[in-house]
């Protein structure tokens, strides 16, 4: 069950096996939040696990049969995607040696039953606001500030993340070089302004393929990108799609010796995951391939598949 909020708003879980606190609880939050119900433990993980991009706070009741919350709290500090989401128990004891346990658990703080109104929509607003800030730092810390894409950092831990996820799931792993033919020309002919404006469209281009969850556009250094396509079989058709894009939008290269217009070249790698895979082989294999894409004419993609 859940409200009909805007999407744009935080997203909260509620968690109590009592219908009566759940629903005053919606009734309290949900004006202002997205907000998500469950009854019990194993449903709250699964809740937050498929949530676990938007859902930025859990109000978590201590007593409940079957898993209790310093339980759930347990399971969420173990999973990588949902470590992170602050968590507030709601508990009707007082008993400060329970309350110091679960703050040392992980729990940024505690609700009291019976539940005074005021008082949680002071402490949810004041988590609320501590998760938007961290957000806020953690994109600026991930986020290349000329393209709006992932910087190399990110780019770089995302691929180690998506390469355990296709690992567990038995998933290809798309990933792609792309180079920007003839940048430097580009640069000295119309100067580094508009050099820099051509580097955000291609960056806007780029993101636009980068359309599910997990997929990651970045911006690799310089005039390069990458793309990461986990679960993808067809990376090379999507990265095919993104170079007729970019050929399509005209952007005038006088200096260019491949075309009149901006082009790029890509490399394609398909690694279907073993546990032996090395991601730096990866990267050096997909960096062949753009060479080969450079060599051989640019404004094309070369690409092949490993790991069959």
């Amino acid at each position: 069950m859940q409200a009909e909020p805007d999407n744009d708003q935080p997203t909260i879980l509620i968690v109590d096996d009592e219908r009566v606190n759940r629903s005053m609880l919606a009734e309290l939050l949900g004006q202002q939040y997205r907000v998500l119900l469950a009854k019990d433990g194993p449903s709250a993980l699964t809740i937050a696990a498929r949530e676990s991009h938007r859902l930025l706070l859990v109000l978590l009741d201590v007593s409940m049969p079957g898993m209790n919350g310093y339980e759930v709290l347990t399971q969420l500090r173990k999973q990588e995607a949902t470590a992170g989401i602050a968590i507030i128990f709601i508990t009707g004891q007082s008993d400060a040696a329970a309350e110091e346990y679960g703050l040392r658990l992980g729990a940024a703080d505690y609700v009291s039953k019976p539940i005074r109104p005021a008082v949680v929509s002071v402490r949810v607003r004041n988590q609320i606001d501590l998760a938007l800030q961290r957000q806020a730092l953690q994109r600026l810390a991930q986020v290349d500030g000329l393209t709006n894409l992932a910087n190399r950092r990110h780019f770089d831990d995302m691929l180690q993340r998506c390469h355990r996820m296709c690992l567990r799931r038995n998933d290809p792993l798309g990933l792609a070089l792309i180079d920007i033919d003839h940048f430097k020309l580009y640069n000295d002919h119309y100067g580094h302004v508009q050099g820099d404006e051509a580097l955000k469209q291609v960056a806007g281009t780029l993101a636009r393929h980068a359309r599910r969850p997990y997929d990651l556009a970045a911006r690799f250094g310089g005039e390069e990108f990458a793309l990461i396509l986990p679960g993808h079989a067809d990376a090379l058709e999507v990265v095919e799609r993104f170079r007729q894009e970019v050929q399509a939008m005209a952007i005038a290269h006088a200096a260019s010796t491949t075309a009149p217009a901006l082009t790029v070249s890509c490399g394609v790698l398909t690694v279907h995951c073993g546990p032996a895979d090395s991601m730096e082989d990866c990267l050096r294999r997909a960096d062949e391939l753009l060479y080969d894409a450079k060599t051989h004419g640019r404004n094309r993609v070369c690409a092949t598949s490993i790991g069959l």
